[in-house]
């Protein structure tokens, strides 16, 4: 038996034995272009009515991309002000040195958290008169004003106050001493659908109601408020819905939820992910692959086995149904995606080795695979497979 002391030739100490040592890109890891954020927040800022801000939405963090890279590039690009989703996001930003207007757009509802939010010089998003009265006790007690956020439900039937009571409780909040109202905004349920530019339309019905709110509380005379209601897909469909400002996510990433408009759109994914080849085997005719056996193979097959799975935040019922990229040549995925593996058909290829660096998503020559063909095969969103990639896949920046 080799031990240690018996093999004084092999240097075990040049091994790492901390966590902190173990390189990022050991298995399978996630590669975040901060340079294409940067390109695509200047791209669409150009886009913008004048004097009209950007915020960079940062959620879930960054959308998998990494919050803190999101922010740091975003602001570079010309956000002026942050989104996100949660306190924690919120709080987490800050402690790593970010100092930009920071807007919570989840609720807040305790005393607790609201005073947490107002230490950390977040804002709150508020939708009643409750809150709003936390917010200005808050504020009497340090002897400052709370900033925050006023919502307005005009048809996503979510967060918000109510459309029709609005006006009335506007005006007792405007009466608070100790609250400064920032913002005035609401949120648009259906931007991305193909009707979107009908006047009749959802989208065009929420952007009415606003407006008509905004005439009636005569805002504008507050320059000093901020009046937001685009996301991304409004943002891209008419300046109509610029206002002060627009609240950018999915397309700041490098998608376009309207894919049927402006064609001199060019946005560059900012995320890669790449996986390493664990282990190689040939399997004969008529043999099944993972689990339940769905795939049998109909010819002798070699099989790139890499190490990466549902765990890590690919779908499951995206079995047999991707691809993979290596040197400019597309491979097929095979049998059940597992929880930390999958297999690719590799068969006729003499460049993959063990070690071997494939691409899932992002670009390899000019293949390409997309977030968004992994969605219409799952039939789901985007925005959903950019925020299912777990924490166990290190983020690695890259310009």
């Amino acid at each position: 038996m080799q031990t240690r002391e018996s093999n004084q030739a092999f240097n075990f100490d040049k091994y790492p034995t901390f966590e902190k040592d173990i390189d990022l890109k050991q298995r399978a890891w996630i590669e975040v272009k901060g340079e294409a954020l940067e390109t695509n927040v200047r791209q669409l800022r150009s886009k913008l009515s004048k004097n009209c801000e950007f915020m960079a939405v940062v959620k879930a963090d960054g959308y998998g991309h990494d919050a803190k890279v999101v922010s740091e590039y975003a602001i570079k690009g010309g956000a002026s002000q942050l989104g996100v989703a949660t306190l924690k996001e919120g709080m987490k930003l800050r402690s790593v040195g970010v100092k930009k207007p920071i807007l919570i757009l989840g609720n807040l509802y305790t005393k607790r958290d609201l005073i947490k939010s107002f230490k950390n010089d977040l804002m709150p998003t508020i939708s009643s008169i409750r809150e709003c009265l936390i917010c200005n006790n808050i504020g009497k007690y340090f002897g400052l004003k709370f900033s925050l956020h006023l919502k307005v439900d005009t048809g996503m039937s979510r967060l918000g106050f109510d459309c029709n009571k609005f006006i009335q409780q506007f005006k007792k909040i405007q009466s608070f001493d100790n609250i400064s109202i920032e913002g005035i905004y609401s949120h648009l349920s259906s931007a991305d659908e193909p009707d979107s530019l009908d006047p009749k339309s959802a989208t065009q019905l929420q952007r009415q109601k606003f407006e008509g709110l905004l005439r009636q509380i005569n805002v504008d005379r507050n320059k000093d408020i901020k009046i937001h209601l685009a996301n991304s897909a409004g943002m891209l469909l008419d300046k109509n819905f610029h206002f002060h400002m627009v609240r950018v996510g999915l397309s700041m990433y490098g998608y376009n939820p309207l894919l049927n408009m402006d064609k001199n759109l060019s946005l560059k994914p900012a995320l890669f992910l790449k996986v390493k080849v664990a282990f190689i085997r040939i399997i004969d005719k008529g043999v099944s692959v993972s689990y339940g056996g769905k795939f049998v193979s109909s010819r002798k097959t070699k099989l790139a086995i890499l190490s990466i799975g549902y765990a890590d935040g690919v779908p499951r019922n995206l079995s047999g149904k991707i691809k993979v990229i290596h040197n400019n040549k597309l491979y097929p995925q095979v049998g059940s995606i597992t929880m930390d593996q999958m297999m690719v058909d590799i068969t006729g290829s003499n460049e993959i080795k063990i070690g071997s660096t494939l691409v899932l998503l992002g670009s390899d020559g000019d293949k390409t695979i997309s977030p968004v063909d992994w969605a219409k095969e799952s039939n789901t969103i985007p925005w959903e497979i950019l925020c299912s990639f777990k924490n166990r896949l290190p983020r690695v920046q890259v310009d």
